[in-house]
């Protein structure tokens, strides 16, 4: 028997190997939480898909996410990078990763955390959701809408409120799993 899932994951393995073990699993880790909002940055205007396909690229081109390493970029730095096919090669996103390194080095010194910052937005603890259809989920919150208002303000860019939820709930913060998926339960 075939288990029941989200079926946004159902294409293609690589999306079904993220949604099964990823996708809506509380992450509290800085450097993770730090890559995943730049992913979800890099996906503006693009598919999951493409950005999942070029994971592992940016991984070797963005220094594992080290923040200290990104945020010391310099623009030959960002030049080199625009010419690695293995990311997404769109000089406003990689900038912003630059700027966004800063962003959170910064917020790291104010809040002791980017978990801390972060996961403010979502009271410290995942909501969870019950959602029939993927029809059914919002594309943002007013939770993804402050929490955009507040990144914003600190710096940060690509984060607008829609990139934001998709980054809640790929975090964990919200279980958007719809109530028939497999996995819904185990987040």
């Amino acid at each position: 028997m075939s288990r029941q899932r989200c079926a946004w994951a159902a294409g293609d393995p690589l999306l079904r190997d993220y949604h099964d073990r990823e996708w809506g699993v509380p992450l509290h880790d800085d450097r993770a939480l730090f890559e995943l909002l730049t992913l979800e940055g890099a996906q503006a205007g693009l598919s999951w898909l493409t950005v999942l396909r070029r994971r592992h690229g940016y991984r070797k081109v963005f220094d594992g996410f080290d923040l200290e390493r990104i945020a010391a970029y310099t623009p030959a730095d960002i030049e080199a990078r625009l010419l690695d096919a293995r990311i997404i090669r769109h000089r406003a996103k990689l900038h912003a990763a630059v700027g966004n390194a800063q962003a959170a080095l910064r917020s790291i010194q104010d809040c002791g955390s980017l978990d801390a910052l972060l996961w403010q937005f979502a009271q410290g603890r995942p909501r969870r959701n019950a959602y029939q259809s993927l029809a059914d989920i919002p594309a943002q919150t007013d939770e993804s809408r402050a929490m955009s208002r507040s990144l914003r303000r600190r710096g940060f860019q690509f984060v607008g409120p829609t990139i934001c939820y998709a980054f809640m709930q790929a975090a964990g913060m919200v279980n958007d799993h719809v109530v028939s998926c497999f996995r819904y339960d185990e987040v």
